[in-house]
């Protein structure tokens, strides 16, 4: 009887064998499918890349408040040129600076720490446009002179790009303005020479009584 106890229980506690095959078959419950993911970043080149993190200075409270770790990029668009910086969570990607780059805009670096720059922009990273004063800070120095020079870079290119758009547009403004001139001064001409030629007399003029007598 001992042994036959002894028999069961090491019948019980001996493993599976690693590949007994049980002949279960496992159906999957939901079918999934692969979703492409839009960044929204597709139709723009990437001009820098760096990590950083970054800062918003909070008027009520009158401190600066940490915005996120991760990802800040310069953007320029394929089609319009235009550049905007971009700055995502590391982990979870989420906005936390997104907003186009103009000419007035001026960066400059923060007082008392050579890895820090700050500036103004209008974000709209909350789906909402807002006033805001960043900061952002880099790991080394290299960086964040890197940042302020592509930074000053890309808004004076923005500044030529505006101002050589606003000389095409005044000289196709002075371009039609010397067509219509020119139009104004050809139908100046036209018309003393067709007031002449209706005030030309049309066949011999009446003899006046007088030489008609004369003529007699």
């Amino acid at each position: 009887m001992a042994s036959t106890d002894s028999e069961r229980r090491d019948d019980e506690e001996a493993p599976a064998g690693e590949d007994e095959d049980t002949g279960a078959q496992v159906a999957p419950i939901v079918k999934l499918e692969a979703v492409d993911v839009t960044t929204g970043e597709e139709d723009e080149d990437t001009v820098l890349d760096l990590k950083a993190k970054l800062y918003r200075f909070d008027k009520d409270g009158n401190q600066w408040k940490e915005r996120g770790a991760g990802t800040v990029k310069f953007l320029k668009h394929k089609q319009t040129g235009k550049v905007r910086l971009v700055m995502r969570q590391s982990k979870t990607l989420k906005i936390c600076a997104n907003h186009l780059v103009l000419p007035s805009m001026t960066v400059q670096e923060h007082a008392g720490n050579d890895k820090s720059c700050v500036w103004h922009a209008t974000d709209f990273a909350d789906g909402e446009l807002k006033d805001e004063l960043f900061c952002i800070r880099f790991p080394s120095i290299e960086n964040c002179k890197s940042f302020m020079e592509t930074f000053q870079e890309i808004a004076e290119s923005q500044q030529k790009k505006g101002e050589n758009k606003d000389a095409s547009a005044a000289a196709g403004l002075l371009e039609t303005l010397s067509v219509e001139e020119k139009k104004t001064e050809d139908k100046a001409e036209e018309e003393p020479a067709k007031v002449k030629k209706e005030d030309e007399p049309k066949g011999e003029p009446e003899k006046s009584e007088a030489e008609k007598k004369n003529d007699e």
